[in-house]
C-alpha cells in the first residue's frame, strides 16, 4: 500500500524542551528492555545444528527441469533441501512466521534453486516489477560466495512473480545491482503460498570447482507485511561485523563445465545528417530586403559507423573484454536530475555493459575508477579475474570524446581548439589485491589520464582489516602529480602548472547487538585530481563519529525496538578553516505493521569561501560573491518528526 508519511519542522524555541523528552523516554526504555532476555530463540549466537555446520552435499541432476515456476518435476525430490530458517529481522535469530523450503541441484552447465515460500496467497505482495525493483515485494534471495573467501557473492534475488534483482555484495562496500546476470526464472502463486524456479548458467558466474572446492551461501526470504520480516537459512548474530563470515557452504559441485566462451557482438550505425542551406544567394537577399529566403534541406552522405565488443572466459576466474568502437546506443537512459546550479559534481552510475563486468575489482574506499569518465572509446581493453589469494584488474582505453568535435563547432568564429580537434585520450587503471587472513585484505591501485597537455597520475594503497569479530578498521592513502590548468591562490589566478597532492580515507567500525559506533576520516588537498574516478570536493577534511544504542527486538510487543543515534561531523580545509559542522541526534521506534517513527533535533552550520571557485576579486577582476565579505555562512538549528507507515493486509 502507498506509504504514509509526516514531516514537520518545529521551531529552535523548542530545543531544550525535545532534548529533555529524549533522554526521558531512551533512557526509560532502555533501562527496562535492556535487562530483559531474548524471546523465543532458536539458538545461540556460535551454536549451529550438524546440518548447518557441515557443508550441503549438492545432487548433480541427471535432467533440467521445465523452469516454470511450479517445481513439480521429479528431479526436484532428488535435491538438496535447505530448511528450518531463523527469523533474523526484526526478531533475533527467533522461530519465522512462516516455513521456507529451498532446493537446490545441478548439471554440467546449470546450477538450479527453487523456492516453496509457504504462506496465504492472497496475502502474499507480488508485483509484476521492473528488474531490479522487487524490494518492495514479497521475495526470496540468495547469496553466492562462489570464491568461498568471505568478501564478495552474488546477490540473486526474486519476487512471487520470478522477477529478477541481480548484483553483487561487497563485504564493507555493500551491494551493487548495477551488474546484469543471464539466468532464467519464473515464480507463481500456489494455494500454499509460492514457488520459484531459477536456472543460472555456470557460464554467468566467476568461480571456483573442483571436487573439494567449497561455495559459500546465504538463503532469505522477506515477508513485507510482517513488519518487513526477514528470515534466513542461518542465523546471523548481531554481534559480528561482517555479514558473509556467517554463511553456510555448499560442496560437490564436480564435473561442471569450464569450458572457455566466447561471446562476440558486432554493431553498424548508419546516419544520415540534413542541414540548411540558402537557396538564394546573399547577394541577392541584400539587394532585395523583403524577399525571404525559404532555404533548402541539403543531406550529408551516409555515414557506416561499424563497431564490435569481445567478451572471452579464458578461465571460469578469469575475464578478457575488448571492444572497438562499442555501441551504447541501448543503454538504460539516466534518470532525470537538475545539473544547474550545482555547487559540486553530481555521480551518474555506470550503465554501460562492457565497463560493468568485474566493476567491483576495481572499488576502493575513495571512488579513483569511476568509467564514465571514459566517455566514447574507440578501443578498449580489460582484463579482470582472481586466482587464490589475489584479485587484479587492467583496463586500458583510447577516448575520443575530449578532442571529438562537431563539423558546426570547428565552424565557429571564435573556436580556438584546433590542437585538440581528433585528438584521443589514453587511460589506463591497473588494480592489484590480496586477501590476508580470514576476512582481511590490502590493495594497490594506480590510474593515469593523458590527453594533449592535461596530464593526471594517481597511485595508492588500502586495506580491511579485521581487528576481532565485532571491529573493522579499513584504510586508503593516495598520491597524485597533475600537469593541466590549476587555481594558485598566491597569484590569484588560474595557470598551467604542475601540482601534486594527497588524499586519505579511514574508518573505524565496531558493530554490537545493541550498542556500535565508528569513527572516520578522509580528506583531499587542494591541487588532488582523479581524473579516471569521481571527486566532489578538493581541499577539505571531513572527520565523523557516530553512536548507536539500540533494544533487543520484540516483534510481538507494542513497541518492537527502540534506537539512539548521535552522528557529528566537521569539515576544514587544509588552511585550517572550518567549513561545516553538523550534530544530530535521533530516536526511532519501529512499530507493528511496518510502521516507523522518528524524532530527533539538529544543529550546524556551513561556511562558504569565494576562492572555492576560483581567482578572488580585486581591481582587475570580478569575483564569484558580492559585496565586501569573500565568505558566506549559514546557520541552522531545528527538531524533526518523522512517521511512516506501510500497512497490509495481516
Amino acid at each position: 500500500m502507498t506509504a504514509k508519511a509526516l514531516g514537520m519542522i518545529i521551531s529552535s524555541k523548542h530545543l531544550r524542551l525535545l532534548a529533555v523528552l529524549l533522554l526521558m523516554v531512551g533512557v526509560a526504555g532502555y533501562a527496562r528492555i535492556a535487562s530483559t532476555q531474548q524471546l523465543n530463540t532458536v539458538t545461540k549466537p556460535g551454536a549451529l545444528p550438524p546440518e548447518k555446520a557441515a557443508p550441503v552435499r549438492l545432487v548433480r541432476f541427471e535432467r533440467a527441469p521445465l523452469i516454470d515456476g511450479k517445481l513439480d518435476d521429479e528431479v526436484w525430490k532428488q535435491a538438496a533441501v535447505l530448511q528450518d530458517f531463523y527469523q533474523t529481522q526484526p526478531g533475533d535469530n527467533i522461530a519465522p512466521s512462516k516455513p521456507t523450503i529451498v532446493m537446490l541441484g545441478y548439471d554440467a552447465k546449470t546450477l538450479y534453486i527453487g523456492f516453496h515460500a509457504f504462506d496465504e496467497p492472497d496475502k502474499v505482495r507480488a508485483t509484476v516489477a521492473k528488474r531490479d525493483n522487487v524490494f518492495d515485494d514479497d521475495n526470496v534471495r540468495v547469496l553466492l560466495d562462489t570464491f568461498n573467501d568471505q568478501r564478495r557473492a552474488y546477490s540473486l534475488v526474486f519476487n512471487p512473480l520470478g522477477v529478477q534483482a541481480d548484483g553483487i555484495l561487497t563485504e564493507g562496500q555493500g551491494e551493487d545491482y548495477s551488474i546484469d546476470i543471464v539466468m532464467d526464472s519464473k515464480g507463481t502463486l500456489t494455494t500454499d503460498g509460492y514457488t520459484v524456479e531459477v536456472a543460472i548458467p555456470f557460464k554467468s558466474l566467476r568461480y571456483e570447482a573442483g571436487k573439494d572446492k567449497l561455495w559459500g551461501l546465504h538463503a532469505f526470504r522477506r515477508i513485507k507485511r510482517f513488519n518487513n520480516e526477514q528470515s534466513s537459512w542461518m542465523p546471523i548474530s548481531r554481534d559480528r561485523a561482517s555479514f558473509l563470515s556467517q554463511e553456510g557452504r555448499l560442496t560437490g559441485l564436480v564435473d561442471i563445465s569450464t569450458e572457455r566462451t566466447l561471446e562476440i557482438i558486432p554493431s553498424l550505425t548508419l546516419s544520415e545528417t540534413g542541414k540548411s542551406k540558402h537557396s538564394i544567394a546573399p547577394s541577392v537577399l541584400d539587394a532585395n530586403p523583403g524577399l525571404t529566403d525559404p532555404g533548402r534541406l541539403v543531406n550529408e552522405p551516409l555515414k557506416f559507423d561499424p563497431g564490435l565488443t569481445l567478451k572471452y572466459g579464458i578461465t571460469p576466474t578469469v575475464t578478457l573484454d575488448f571492444a572497438l568502437n562499442p555501441d551504447f546506443a541501448q543503454v538504460e537512459a539516466d534518470q532525470t536530475v537538475v545539473t544547474t546550479n550545482q555547487r559540486f559534481p553530481i555521480f551518474f552510475e555506470e550503465k554501460r555493459p562492457f565497463f560493468l563486468e568485474g566493476v567491483d575489482y576495481f572499488r576502493t574506499p575513495m571512488n579513483v575508477v569511476h568509467t564514465r569518465s571514459i566517455i566514447d572509446p574507440d578501443v578498449a581493453v580489460k582484463l579482470t579475474g582472481k586466482r587464490g589469494r589475489n584479485t587484479f584488474g587492467l583496463l586500458l582505453a583510447s577516448d575520443n570524446a575530449p578532442g571529438n568535435f562537431s563539423q558546426d563547432e570547428q565552424d565557429e568564429p571564435d573556436f580556438n581548439r584546433q590542437n585538440l580537434v581528433d585528438k584521443n585520450a589514453y587511460i589506463g587503471v591497473l588494480r592489484l589485491k590480496r586477501d590476508i587472513g580470514k576476512e582481511s585484505n590490502i590493495g594497490l591501485i594506480a590510474t593515469s589520464y593523458n590527453f594533449i597537455e592535461k596530464h593526471n597520475q594517481l597511485g595508492g594503497f588500502d586495506g580491511r582489516i579485521r581487528v576481532d569479530p565485532k571491529t573493522i578498521f579499513e584504510f586508503q592513502v593516495l598520491g597524485t602529480t597533475s600537469r593541466r590548468i590549476f587555481y594558485d591562490p598566491d597569484a590569484n589566478e588560474n595557470i598551467y602548472r604542475k601540482g601534486n597532492a594527497f588524499g586519505y580515507s579511514w574508518l573505524y567500525d565496531y558493530t554490537g547487538r545493541n550498542f556500535g559506533w565508528f569513527v572516520s576520516g578522509n580528506g583531499r588537498t587542494r591541487d588532488y585530481r582523479a581524473d579516471v574516478g569521481f571527486t566532489r570536493r578538493v581541499n577539505t577534511n571531513l572527520n565523523e563519529a557516530f553512536v548507536r544504542y539500540s533494544t533487543t527486538p520484540n516483534p510481538k510487543a507494542s513497541i518492537i525496538s527502540k534506537r539512539l543515534t548521535n552522528y557529528s561531523a566537521i569539515n576544514y580545509d587544509w588552511q585550517g578553516r572550518s567549513q561545516n559542522l553538523i550534530n544530530e541526534t535521533q530516536l526511532s521506534f519501529d512499530l507493528p505493521r511496518t510502521t516507523f517513527v522518528q524524532v530527533g533535533f539538529n544543529l550546524g552550520y556551513e561556511r562558504i569561501f569565494e576562492d572555492e571557485f576560483g581567482p578572488r576579486r580585486s581591481a582587475t577582476q570580478a569575483g564569484a560573491f558580492f559585496g565586501d565579505s569573500s565568505e558566506r555562512s549559514v546557520r541552522r538549528r531545528g527538531a524533526f518528526f518523522y512517521g511512516e507507515s506501510r500497512p497490509s493486509k495481516k
